[in-house]
């Protein structure tokens, strides 16, 4: 029995849950699959996954090995791919988050693009507005809007997210439209709260125009955590939501959202991919960094003061 072989065979019928798909994935036989699970179970003297004639499960001992197999692997693909002779071909399995308005409308529409350029990369999209520990779940790279704080990632700053206040039209025909920012923490005004992951505090703003400067934390009857939903509630009119231009532009060209307040600005928020330091940057990876930058450039450049 080839050990990395049997592992990869395993991790497969975990993530597609079927031995007949793992093995059309792997380019293996069904045979072969289950054999060599069956091998690694007897060598390891513990069940990994539970088989009915309708699905396969993995045990809690399956879960726990699981996870140091996709280590192992991934270790076992960077020193393969960081040879000189895969430097222009780079392959292998990349995992990435990032977050689900950005996938939504700018990372999944140009990941034909991707696929073109390097065929041979199996890019896992994990796409969330959560915290994502990448060394314990194994994420080779995350792209998180504001300014990453956590002393153990490397960070490059790969775009500004320049924002603004809407709402939808059905709110401003029930409420009316706010003549000053400051209008929105009274009645009848409110706007949508955005949870932020830790800790759960809302999200405040910081608005100025030319030397006024104005801090807003709106009153809220709804909040929420994921920027897809909370564009959701925005659209169905429960209140005024901050968004990044990106995502609100094409809703305005459609007259379901309307900008407030246009002579006020928000600071951009930035936006940064990050890796671990001590994760080589292998071939893949370095070649998603560069493709990310282009595509930002294209979509939320980097503001660089004028010269």
């Amino acid at each position: 029995m080839d050990r990395f072989d049997a592992m990869r065979a395993f991790a497969r019928v975990v993530e597609t849950g079927s031995f007949t798909q793992a093995a059309q994935t792997l380019h293996m036989s069904r045979t072969t699959v289950t054999q060599l699970v069956q091998q690694l179970e007897a060598r390891l003297r513990v069940r990994l996954l539970n088989r009915t004639t309708r699905q396969v499960n993995v045990t809690a001992d399956g879960a726990a090995y699981y996870e140091r197999v996709l280590r192992l692997l991934a270790d076992l693909d960077d020193a393969e791919t960081s040879l000189s002779t895969f430097a222009t071909n780079p392959r292998g399995r990349l995992r990435v988050d990032v977050p689900s308005p950005l996938a939504r409308l700018i990372i999944v529409p140009a990941l034909h693009d991707f696929h073109a350029r390097w065929p041979d990369i199996q890019l896992d999209l994990g796409a969330s507005d959560r915290h994502v520990d990448l060394i314990d779940e194994n994420v080779d790279c995350v792209i998180r809007g504001g300014t990453i704080t956590d002393p153990s990632l490397v960070a490059r700053h790969i775009g500004d997210l320049q924002a603004g206040l809407y709402a939808a039209p059905s709110y401003l025909e029930q409420h009316g439209t706010p003549d000053h920012p400051s209008s929105l923490e009274t009645e009848p005004h409110q706007i949508i709260g955005y949870l932020r992951k830790h800790g759960g505090r809302l999200l405040h703003v910081t608005l100025q125009r030319g030397a006024e400067q104005l801090t807003v934390q709106g009153r809220h009857t709804f909040a929420m955590d994921d920027g897809n939903t909370y564009m959701a509630a925005g659209l169905a009119g429960l209140g005024a939501i901050w968004l990044p231009d990106y995502m609100a532009d094409a809703h305005v060209q459609r007259g379901e959202l309307v900008r407030l307040f246009p002579e006020w600005t928000l600071e951009a928020m930035p936006l940064n991919l990050a890796f671990p330091p001590n994760r080589h940057v292998s071939a893949k990876l370095r070649v998603f960094i560069d493709w990310v930058v282009e595509l930002m450039d294209r979509h939320v450049p980097v503001r660089r003061p004028p010269q």
